[in-house]
């Protein structure tokens, strides 16, 4: 008996090393951590984990497999969003530009070239696409009436060039081979209306360059100007050019805003390949990963990143992470800005049928992420003057509408903490 009592012993202390080993959880949370673990395995199955905090004092209150990376699905725009707006600015734009190569004589002749050199803008279309589709938009016609009225141009001479090579030409992420995917409208440096081949998105259109140009041609033949319909790609860095025309797209955080409220999958990759061109190596999805993984670091987090929406499931981030990361972001200049741009819970977007009627209506600002047996809830929920911090990675669901319905109840539980 005596030889069979001290190892037991010994087992029952590792054990219950082991059940809190991802976090000390204080005593009176005990009730509160067991049923938000109940919750998650029952949504989500056992390949899942959970970390909350309360972010003034920085105190754990519940955790269950904390450190374990786990695809983050849409999770992902968490932290796309977060470094764009991190690294332009929440008031930056994307400027769109018309240049011209040669001169304007007096009877209105451009001698030369038009080149329409896109900058990134996954809002570039018409109205009539944008305000159906998009809730905001860049107006590609706008350059018309600068052409015609300022420039003065009445003819050219040459062509009319479509410049996207701020971007590579790869259309799409690693999920779908980096070709244009049923869920990512073709990418491209020089988009319009989303990718879509007309303002009623019913295809994808095979070069959105090209078709960008085509419609800014025939928009200026339109108001009388002779140019030709033929157009081609060019870099109108090859030429010595002007500008002569310009557009700007709606800020960063009204961009931001609508890809985390709607999970717009096509606006989170335009953004990554931007943060690329911009602040990494190119215009591309790798650098503009890159990118998001330093910025995570620089908040005192990490995160693997393959893309910017999560669509590719080599996206991935442990609770833990997501809960530092999102933390970190409270310490800095965009805090508001990020945050505000979360979801509302019950009031917006991917969310707003969801958690009526509980703590976390209106209270939480969340952030979805869902793919074959992935389901995702992370963000910050305020009350009682206290903010709390939560990330729920779902691995191995089999019901999404008991996820969602346990989620729910988790970010009920968290907003009441």
């Amino acid at each position: 008996m005596r030889r069979t009592f001290v190892p037991l012993v010994a087992l029952l202390l590792l054990l219950a090393a082991l059940a809190t080993a991802d976090l000390a959880l204080a005593a009176p949370g005990q009730g509160f951590c067991r049923d938000l673990r109940h919750r998650l395995v029952r949504g989500g199955g056992q390949a899942s984990g959970l970390f909350v905090i309360e972010a003034g004092s920085g105190k754990a209150v519940c955790a269950r497999a904390a450190r374990k990376s786990r695809p983050l699905a849409s999770n992902t725009k968490i932290f796309t969003t977060a470094t764009a707006l991190g690294r332009f600015g929440p008031d930056a734009r994307l400027t769109t530009k018309v240049l011209a190569s040669g001169k304007v004589d007096r009877n209105g002749v451009l001698h030369g070239d038009l080149y329409l050199e896109g900058a990134g803008d996954p809002v570039l279309g018409s109205p009539a696409f944008y305000d159906a589709f998009l809730g905001l938009g860049t107006n590609l016609y706008a350059l018309k009436r600068q052409i015609v009225a300022r420039a003065e141009i009445k003819s050219v001479s040459g062509r009319l060039y479509a410049d996207d090579t701020i971007f590579d030409r790869l259309r799409g992420v690693a999920d779908s081979g980096y070709a244009t995917s049923p869920y990512i409208g073709p990418l491209s440096g020089l988009s319009f209306n989303a990718g879509f081949g007309d303002s009623h998105a019913a295809a994808f259109s095979s070069d959105p360059a090209r078709l960008a140009a085509r419609k800014l041609g025939a928009a200026l033949r339109g108001a009388g100007v002779a140019v030709k319909p033929e157009v081609a790609l060019g870099d109108a860095d090859d030429a010595q050019t002007h500008a002569i025309a310009s557009v700007d797209s709606p800020t960063i955080n009204a961009i931001v805003n609508s890809t985390d409220i709607n999970s717009n999958n096509f606006f989170a990759e335009m953004l990554l390949k931007l943060l690329g061109a911009h602040y990494g190596s190119g215009g591309s999805t790798a650098a503009g990963a890159a990118v998001v993984e330093q910025y995570a670091r620089g908040r005192g987090s990490s995160v693997h990143a393959v893309d910017g929406s999560g669509l590719t499931r080599a996206n991935r981030a442990s609770p833990l992470q997501v809960v530092r990361f999102l933390d970190g972001m409270r310490r800095t200049e965009v805090e508001d800005e990020f945050i505000g741009d979360l979801a509302l819970a019950g009031h917006e977007g991917t969310v707003a049928d969801r958690m009526h009627g509980t703590a976390a209506n209106g209270r939480c600002r969340v952030k979805t992420g869902t793919l074959t047996g992935v389901s995702n809830l992370s963000g910050y929920c305020f009350t009682g003057g206290k903010t709390m911090i939560f990330s729920v990675l779902m691995g191995s669901v089999g019901d999404l509408g008991l996820a969602h319905a346990e989620q729910d109840r988790i970010a009920a539980a968290v907003a009441a903490y």
